[in-house]
């Protein structure tokens, strides 16, 4: 018999053929082959909200080839991704290619190795309805607002500007914290610090003010200069006097392995990663990637996943790993088990290296730099996961001043347990690392006294991990939508990039004050997040997908009506953006505008003078070719370089960011490669210098 397995992508597809061998033939779909129509709204409201799904036009050889190859084949097997984005995929094969929809032909593989091939092909079962039903009621529920939403915006602000039901929630959030950065007022506040040692030690140890006369100093309490240089006067000559010590054991947990949400926060805050590329990278690793002496093998588990179930397999094989590289003291007393947070959906394992023997180090040649970065991180935090705790020797000393107490505290490793593969970062601020052995009473020396001025900080603007966070935390969004939505709102101007910094444009400020004040639900982060909640009990057979949408659209129809009858004639302007930018044609100042293709420089003298430029943002640096000054600028994929503002007649460019420092041989501007522990290097031809970011010349 012949059969024929039909998988999302090639590089799946080779690496399942090599498992299945003879008698499997194995073909993608290259994605999804059908979906809602791109030149209308595609969704019969009045009919139960019928979708009208139509055939991809840029499947048609796949679609032939799916079908010529399905005519040939005495069974179909639809081996799509183990999500409600693949289970609906598999139900759109089965209309297309006529098959059976009762029959047992949808198989899952959590991982593409031998075992899990193996196992998902020696359990195929029907296609779960309840599934496809909640992808097809977020899809339906999407291009209503979408379509519906719009076509109002481009009306009473811009043309081209898009509305999304989780895409404006999460401009939202990043345009309030904005708001709430400019309304921020920081206030001033004092910390009395102290150096002290502990004779006969030699040793200088940080100690801080904590109490004055019973009461706690915390922030606030010692409000400005005046105040602090009385307690300085008052401390100065003090008696300092040891009145307690406390010693004990700290443990440390190590993480739970990764799911999406984290993986992507972590890549961002390690790797410098942008959660789009997380995402390829990880798509490639499940998928398969070609090892010396194996041939192609899946090497992650399914990376668009919220639970942190692990298999006893997986975890037999860490345990085994361990114990053969650490030794037995560094396995945890009792099987680690990972409580899921609620409403996760646990159809799939938490993301870990298909095969915790490999190693990063023995995959490394076989793989790209980025995927042997996210492999190593993966495979680190699972390991670490099923590790034994770290153990930290702690002491604190509370030190008596004239009736104030200063604390001093320190720590010490006594067992480094998981932290030998992977650092949870938790080292505690203003901490020493070795406090001298002190005693009660012991007369203490005061080395130096300071009073360090303090002012309270504004919140953060969001990165793409504390945004990813935020998402997560509020129920807005799943797995597999972090990365598109934050995709989405930059690629449509909703929101810039400052380095890491997610910022609002004046075009996400204003769609979003717009929106507030005529969709408040759509905005709503409790009402996005019900609907999550709404979808999911459509995936579990507790809710109808036409009753889901149903409670939606009669609100949602209304409060369309509604504004547009309140904006009727009426139309948002988008201010310009001033910059001190010199128009060199007429002499005004130049502002930011945007168009169809982006941000630009536009005179203020509009329409008197037309002059337009492009934005570019210089450096500190200088070419080490030519002398002209070096440029930021961005590759295709977004990724950000540095080159010659001469070019085309200066072809100098690099990777490496400039730096303010200057070559100490040549004089040349100095570029710095990796992050703060990589190296300062000299790119002019032939100096040579080199030296590491925080080491000396």
């Amino acid at each position: 018999m012949s059969k024929l397995v039909i998988v999302e992508s090639p590089a799946k597809a080779k690496t399942i053929q090599k498992y299945l061998g003879k008698g499997y033939e194995v073909i993608a779909s290259m994605g999804h082959v059908r979906d809602l129509p791109k030149s209308k709204l595609g969704v019969d409201v009045e009919n139960g909200f019928t979708p009208q799904y139509t055939n991809m036009k840029d499947k048609g050889d796949v679609i032939r080839k799916l079908k010529t190859e399905a005519k040939k084949s005495d069974f179909v097997y639809l081996a799509t991704d183990p999500d409600r984005e693949g289970e609906a995929i598999s139900w759109h094969l089965a209309q297309l290619l006529k098959l059976d929809m009762n029959g047992n032909n949808r198989v899952e593989f959590n991982e593409i190795t031998k075992n899990g091939v193996k196992n998902g092909m020696s359990h195929p079962h029907k296609i779960d309805l309840d599934l496809v039903n909640a992808q097809q009621a977020r899809r339906i529920l999407d291009r209503l607002v979408g379509y519906k939403l719009s076509p109002f915006l481009w009306k009473k602000v811009r043309q081209g500007l898009s509305a999304g039901r989780v895409q404006s929630v999460a401009v939202r959030l990043i345009v309030d914290r904005e708001n709430e950065i400019r309304a921020f007022v920081p206030q001033e506040y004092w910390s009395i610090d102290a150096k002290c040692s502990a004779p006969p030690s030699s040793a200088i140890f940080a100690a801080k003010l904590i109490k004055v006369d019973g009461k706690r100093v915390d922030k606030m309490e010692i409000p400005n200069k005046e105040a602090a240089d009385v307690l300085l006067e008052r401390l100065k000559n003090a008696n300092y006097t040891v009145q307690n010590t406390k010693k004990r054991v700290s443990k440390w947990h190590p993480a739970p392995p990764f799911i999406t949400s984290t993986l992507q926060q972590d890549a961002s805050y390690r790797l410098g990663f942008q959660s789009k590329r997380t995402m390829k990278v990880a798509q490639e690793l499940y998928e398969g990637i070609e090892i010396d002496g194996m041939g192609a093998v899946g090497l992650i588990t399914y990376m668009r996943t919220d639970s942190l179930r692990i298999s006893d397999e997986a975890q037999a094989a860490a345990a085994q790993y361990i114990e053969n590289t650490f030794g037995a003291n560094y396995l945890p007393l009792q099987k680690r088990v990972y409580k899921t947070k609620k409403n996760a959906q646990d159809a799939h394992e938490a993301i870990r290296p298909s095969l915790p023997e490999l190693t990063p180090q023995q995959a490394k040649k076989n793989l790209t730099p980025d995927q042997y970065k996210l492999y190593k991180l993966i495979w680190e935090r699972f390991i670490a996961s099923q590790m034994a705790d770290a153990e930290m020797n702690t002491v604190s000393v509370d030190i008596e001043a004239d009736h104030c107490f200063f604390k001093a505290t320190g720590s010490s490793v006594k067992f480094d347990g998981f932290t030998a593969v992977y650092d949870n970062d938790k080292n505690e601020k203003g901490e020493n690392k070795n406090l001298p052995e002190m005693k009660v009473r012991q007369k203490i020396k005061l080395q130096s006294l300071a009073g360090n001025q303090h002012f309270t900080q504004a919140p953060p603007r969001y990165t793409e991990a504390t945004l990813i966070k935020a998402l997560e935390e509020n129920g807005i969004g799943r797995p597999s939508t972090y990365a598109p939505t934050i995709t989405t709102i930059t690629s449509h101007q909703y929101v810039e990039r400052e380095g890491k910094q997610l910022k609002p444009t004046v075009l996400g400020e204003v769609t979003t004050d717009l929106m507030k004040e005529h969709f408040q639900n759509i905005l709503d982060v409790k009402f996005t997040a019900q609907m999550e909640n709404n979808l999911d009990e459509v995936e579990q057979g507790k809710k109808g997908w036409m009753e889901t949408l149903e409670e939606f659209y009669g609100d949602f129809s209304r409060t369309l009506e509604t504004a547009e009858e309140k904006m009727e004639g009426k139309r948002v302007k988008i201010p310009d953006e001033e910059t001190d930018i010199v128009c060199e044609k007429c002499g005004k100042n130049m502002v930011i505008k945007i168009g169809k293709y982006g941000r630009f420089l536009g005179c203020s003298g509009f329409p008197e003078c037309t002059n337009t430029k492009r934005i570019v943002q210089e450096t500190s640096g200088i070419c080490p070719k030519c002398g002209k000054k070096v440029m930021v600028k961005k590759s295709k994929r977004g990724r950000t370089f540095y080159g010659c503002e001469g070019y085309p007649d200066c072809d100098f460019v690099t990777w490496n960011a400039p730096t303010e420092e200057k070559c100490p041989q040549c004089g040349a501007t100095l570029f710095q490669k990796g992050k703060k522990s990589g190296t300062l290097l000299c790119e002019k031809e032939g100096c040579g210098y080199s030296r590491p970011c925080n080491g000396g010349a």
